[in-house]
């Protein structure tokens, strides 16, 4: 009897064959690709990523679904299950060390960590050449969104200066059991070599991101002031002005080369 669904642990298995098939293309199997599935489940993709000729590494964190999948390919050389939570892992460690180039990831990732798993792909982003993965269709259009729109936001900048991510499709709800209540929706993500435009510090870049998105309905000036970016007031109004960018704007109009633009600034004014 296959394990029941665990609400705690956010379990949606996907079963539509179709929807299934499109992941794998998205993916782009090559010969010799290692994939990382992040939340196996069932295995119901882990199979058709092994029939496409590629390496599967699954991490699972629920122990009946490991020793359901164990079972399965114990006779197989190409799919190894790791019982593990994705969060606590050292990718580096795991991933670094075994043969092959840079991975690609495949995941339906569950709605309830999605966010805290794309800030550990983000982290260790030079691992991987292409990722594939499954979010809850609201935290997807807020990594797609533009600079003026409602979605866009902490996501949208921190993810799109760092890589090249496409829409794929959107997932209706009936293609998972249990059935969730929204939509779901499949992004591709490839790394970029460099950002998209020049951040020297990227803990400065996310710390100004997300002090200016802090409160969405106040002034850039107000989101920034008191926040360490500059030595007093009157300068980070006149770091602002001199990178064309006007105090009473909103962080959420300004663009990617915007943001970047002002992280070098306040960078070049400490290190200067």
């Amino acid at each position: 009897m296959l394990p029941r669904p665990k609400k705690a642990l956010g379990q949606n298995f996907l079963t539509d064959r179709g929807i299934l098939d499109r992941i794998v293309a998205a993916v782009a199997i090559a010969p010799g690709d290692r994939i990382l599935e992040v939340g196996p489940g069932r295995g119901a993709l882990t199979r058709i990523l092994a029939e496409s000729a590629a390496a599967v590494l699954a991490i699972e964190l629920d122990r009946q679904l490991v020793a359901l999948l164990s079972e399965e390919f114990s006779g197989t050389e190409k799919v190894e299950v790791v019982q593990a939570d994705i969060l606590r892992l050292d990718l580096d460690e795991l991933l670094q060390g075994r043969d092959g180039d840079r991975w690609k990831v495949a995941a339906n990732l569950p709605y309830n960590i999605s966010s805290q798993v794309m800030f550990k792909f983000l982290d260790h982003r030079k691992l991987f050449r292409r990722l594939v993965l499954m979010l809850q269709r609201e935290v997807g259009e807020r990594l797609v969104a533009g600079p003026g729109t409602k979605d866009y936001g902490i996501l949208s900048v921190l993810f799109q200066i760092y890589f090249d991510i496409r829409k794929e499709f959107i997932v209706k709800p009936g293609a998972f059991y249990p059935v969730p209540k929204v939509d779901s929706i499949v992004l591709s993500f490839e790394p970029l070599p460099e950002p998209r435009f020049p951040v020297s510090d990227e803990q400065l870049f996310r710390q100004l991101v997300k002090s200016a998105f802090a409160q969405r309905r106040k002034t850039l000036w107000n989101c920034l002031k008191g926040g360490g970016f500059a030595p007093s007031d009157d300068r980070l109004r006149d770091i602002l002005t001199g990178c064309g960018i006007e105090p009473s704007r909103r962080g959420e109009t300004l663009t990617l080369k915007e943001f970047a633009l002002l992280a070098e600034s306040i960078y070049m004014g400490r290190t200067g």
